[in-house]
C-alpha cells in the first residue's frame, strides 16, 4: 500500500495574504478541500501533499489566474521555508546549499519529492519531481517548488539573478508568454521534469552579501515529516490535522490517507493500535504542549481538544499521566525536569 506524501503548511508560502490581494477567499478554498483554516497559523503542521496540490488548483480557479502557482512563487523566500529553508541557505556555497536541500527535503519538509542536479556542459540542470500521483493542481505546485529553487540560487548569485531557462511539464504547445514575464526568462514546455538551468560556475558562489556562514543550530533536530513506509506516522499526522476541527472522524482521517475506514482499521490493527488509541495518543501529546502555554486556561485547552467540559478532560488527562492538568502545568512551569 502506498500512502500519500506529506508537506509542511509553510511550503504554501504567504498564500493567505497573496489570495487576499488577488481578490480571492482563502476560506472558500480551504472549505472546498475540507481542511481546517487554522493550519495557516501553524506553519510546522503537516498536510497531505495532494491536498496542497488541490489548494493551489482551487486558488487558481478562485482568482481566475491560470499562473497562480508561478505568481505565488514570486512571493516565496527559501529562508522563510521553516527551519529547512533557513538551514539550506546558511551553507557557505550554493553547491553545499543544494546538497543540503537534497539531503534534508524528505526528512524535514516534504516527502514524495525528489531533487536532482545534473551537469550539462557549461550549465547545470536542477530539477524537482513529485512522486505523488495526484494530477489536480500538480503544475501549480511544480512552479511553486521551482520558485523556491530559484530563490535559493539568488541567495548566492544575487537578487537580480534569473535562470537561463525554466523547464516545465506542461504540454509542449502550452502558452509561454505569461510565465516568461513572471520568471523573466525563457520557458520551455514539454519536459519530463520541472527544472532550471544555470551556469555551472555559480555552484561555487558564496552568499551574495559576502557574509560569513550562518549555521542554523539544531536544524536537523527538528520534527520530521512522516515517512511513507511508516503507517503510524502518516496516520498520526492526519489525526493532528483533524484535531484543529474537533475530535477526529475516522472516515475523514482515512480519506486523507487515501483509503477507506476498514482499510485504516486493518492497518492500525496490524500495528497493535485502534483508531481510538491513536487519537488518545495525539490528544495526550497536544494537551501536554498546550498546558505549557501560560496564556491558555485549562478550560480553553479542554474545549480546543473537543471535550464537552473540564471534568471529562481532567479524567482523561489523569488516565494518561496520573496527575491532574493543573498539577502537570505547575510542574512544567516551575521546573525543568521532564514529566511523562
Amino acid at each position: 500500500m502506498r500512502l500519500t506524501g506529506f508537506t509542511r503548511a509553510s511550503s504554501l508560502g504567504p498564500i493567505a495574504n497573496f489570495m487576499e490581494r488577488q481578490g480571492g477567499s482563502i476560506t472558500r478554498v480551504f472549505s472546498g478541500i475540507d481542511l481546517p483554516l487554522a493550519i495557516l497559523d501553524e506553519p510546522e503542521i503537516v498536510i497531505p501533499l495532494r491536498d496542497q496540490f488541490r489548494i493551489l488548483e482551487r486558488a487558481a480557479v478562485e482568482t481566475g489566474d491560470a499562473c497562480f502557482g508561478a505568481r505565488l512563487g514570486q512571493e516565496v523566500r527559501m529562508k522563510e521555508l521553516s527551519t529547512f529553508g533557513a538551514w539550506v541557505c546558511s551553507a557557505d556555497t550554493l553547491l553545499k546549499a543544494i546538497e543540503r536541500a537534497h539531503a534534508g527535503l524528505n526528512v524535514m519538509l516534504q516527502t514524495s519529492t525528489n531533487l536532482t542536479l545534473e551537469r550539462r556542459g557549461a550549465s547545470v540542470r536542477w530539477a524537482i519531481e513529485f512522486l505523488e500521483p495526484e494530477t489536480e493542481g500538480r503544475h501549480h505546485n511544480e512552479l511553486l517548488g521551482v520558485s523556491y529553487m530559484i530563490d535559493t540560487v539568488r541567495t548566492y548569485a544575487g537578487k537580480r539573478w534569473h535562470p537561463e531557462v525554466v523547464m516545465t511539464t506542461r504540454p509542449a504547445r502550452a502558452p509561454r508568454t505569461s510565465l516568461e514575464e513572471l520568471f523573466n526568462t525563457n520557458i520551455s514546455n514539454g519536459h519530463a521534469l520541472t527544472a532550471i538551468e544555470f551556469d555551472f560556475a555559480l555552484l561555487n558562489c558564496v552568499e551574495w552579501r559576502n557574509s560569513p556562514e550562518r549555521e542554523v543550530k539544531g536544524a536537523c533536530d527538528g520534527p520530521m515529516v512522516p515517512q511513507e513506509d511508516d503507517m503510524l506516522g502518516p496516520a498520526a499526522a492526519v489525526a493532528d490535522l483533524a484535531l484543529y476541527d474537533g475530535y477526529p472522524r475516522i472516515d475523514w482521517v482515512a480519506a486523507k490517507l487515501g483509503m477507506n475506514r476498514r482499510s485504516l482499521q486493518r492497518q492500525l490493527a496490524r500495528r497493535g493500535k485502534t483508531f481510538r488509541h491513536l487519537i488518545d495518543d495525539r490528544l495526550h501529546l497536544r494537551a501536554q504542549m498546550m498546558l505549557q502555554v501560560r496564556s491558555v486556561t485549562i478550560t480553553e485547552v479542554a474545549v480546543q481538544l473537543g471535550y464537552c467540559d473540564l471534568a471529562h478532560f481532567t479524567r482523561a488527562f489523569r488516565r494518561w499521566t496520573g496527575v491532574s492538568p493543573s498539577a502537570y502545568r505547575r510542574a512544567k512551569l516551575t521546573s525543568d525536569a521532564p514529566m511523562n
